[in-house]
């Protein structure tokens, strides 16, 4: 009779392209479609470097995340690892951090669907974003208790349609991009005060960082990848490097076109800026096309967050941080039902802010201390478990560090009281676990 450990754990059945695929829908997503509008507000035309700093980021925070899963291919990512390579203070921080993150880009994501499809069928964003956003985290929800092959699939089916009307964009705003580059690229720093365009500039590398970081979506995937050592490496390089080549056309198109004044504006206002830059193209499709590609897009990200907040979720109730129901699975070991339900109830409940720069600036702070956290834990490992130079987890942590307090003050002060309260909220869970034995 198989033990306990054994029955709670998941099916393997995702491959290198089904890892690669869940790792572009995680990514794919706001960070294209919501967040060069909101960093662009912040640091002007700029944020065409900001996105390749963050891609660089992004690459050192995940090459680490990359070996820690290979050598540690479990549901929960940084939250086993830093239980496993660091101690449990620090695995309970970076599981606490995970789940107020990622349930804050999953409200960003809710309400970014919520305002390109309002543009879509021309209803009043005003009023319908945040109910749309609530209706349609409840669908997907629902989409993720149906188990990972159905998700899996539903997500290769949203990547594709993503990447077409982005390859669109590219082409179809061109020609615009080229005739209006000369003046909407100048001033390229702003404000025009060093000071401000100094820390605008740091802000929207944060803001961008986060747009890069469903990769660890693949991660906490691994316990059900298929020979986890070799494809979680590889498919998360492949995911950074065809995201950070998209971003990168994708921002100097929309800047070149419109300028950042009219993507930024379109951010706050409408939740839907590709759509009024694709106004701008020659092409009397291009409005259209896009917008049925971010609303695609918002939903993959959903999708994928739902996915990797419950595993989290799992793995902590598992081990008696969070209450022992999250981590019980279904009768047929192939979804954590309470894990997604409670994590799909908080996420509708963050979408009604109704305010995607909040919850995605809350979003980067959380975030980069989670990465700082992985690459603490992957500086750890023994020179038999490393895959890649030493180095790299040094750079990662290095920069999250660096990064992570150029957010607005009250984001970060608002990050760090969590990280206390949810420390606290772990001693009370083990004194209870304690009287309970």
């Amino acid at each position: 009779m198989a033990d306990a450990s054994a029955q709670s754990r998941l099916n393997r059945e995702v491959g290198l392209v089904g890892a690669m695929m869940m790792g572009l829908g995680s990514i794919i997503g706001t960070g294209v479609f919501v967040s060069i509008g909101i960093a662009a507000g912040v640091t002007g035309p700029s944020v065409i470097l900001a996105i390749i700093v963050g891609g660089f980021v992004a690459t050192f925070n995940g090459l680490s995340s990359a070996q820690l899963a290979a050598n540690h291919p479990v549901s929960g990512g940084t939250y086993e690892y830093g239980y496993r390579w660091l101690n449990p203070a620090l695995g309970f921080t970076a599981g606490w951090m995970f789940l107020c993150a990622k349930s804050a880009s999953a409200a960003t994501a809710a309400l970014g669907f919520s305002g390109y499809a309002l543009n879509l069928f021309e209803l009043d964003p005003s009023t319908l974003t945040a109910p749309v956003a609530v209706g349609v985290v409840v669908v997907m929800t629902l989409l993720v208790l149906g188990g990972i092959k159905r998700s899996n699939w539903t997500n290769i089916a949203i990547v594709s349609l993503t990447l077409a009307s982005l390859a669109y964009f590219i082409l179809a705003g061109m020609p615009t991009a080229m005739k209006n580059g000369t003046e909407n690229l100048s001033p390229f720093f702003q404000p025009n005060d060093l000071r401000r365009a100094f820390s605008g500039f740091f802000e929207a590398c944060a803001l961008m960082f986060v747009a890069y970081t469903g990769y660890g979506r693949i991660a906490t995937l691994g316990e059900e990848v298929v020979n986890p050592r070799y494809t979680i490496p590889r498919a998360m390089i492949i995911t950074l490097v065809v995201t950070s080549m998209l971003y990168a056309a994708v921002g100097v198109i929309g800047i070149a076109s419109s300028g950042s004044k009219l993507l930024a504006d379109a951010t706050t206002e409408k939740a839907a800026p590709l759509v009024v830059v694709a106004r701008e193209f020659d092409s009397v499709t291009a409005e259209k096309v896009i917008a049925v590609g971010a609303v695609t897009a918002m939903l993959g990200v959903l999708l994928n967050l739902i996915l990797g907040l419950s595993r989290v979720a799992l793995a902590m109730g598992r081990r008696g941080d969070l209450p022992h129901a999250l981590g019980r699975l279904n009768q047929s070991q192939s979804t954590p039902t309470v894990a997604v339900t409670v994590v799909g109830t908080g996420i509708a409940l963050l979408s009604l802010i109704g305010d995607v720069k909040t919850t995605w600036s809350f979003s980067a702070f959380t975030v980069l201390v989670y990465y700082a956290l992985t690459n603490l834990a992957a500086i750890q490992l023994s020179a038999e478990e490393r895959l890649f130079p030493k180095f790299i987890p040094w750079l990662g942590l290095i920069s999250c560090l660096s990064l992570a307090f150029w957010v607005e003050p009250y984001i970060w002060i608002a990050g760090v009281a969590l990280i206390a309260g949810g420390l606290v909220f772990q001693f009370i869970m083990r004194q209870l676990a304690r009287r309970g034995s």
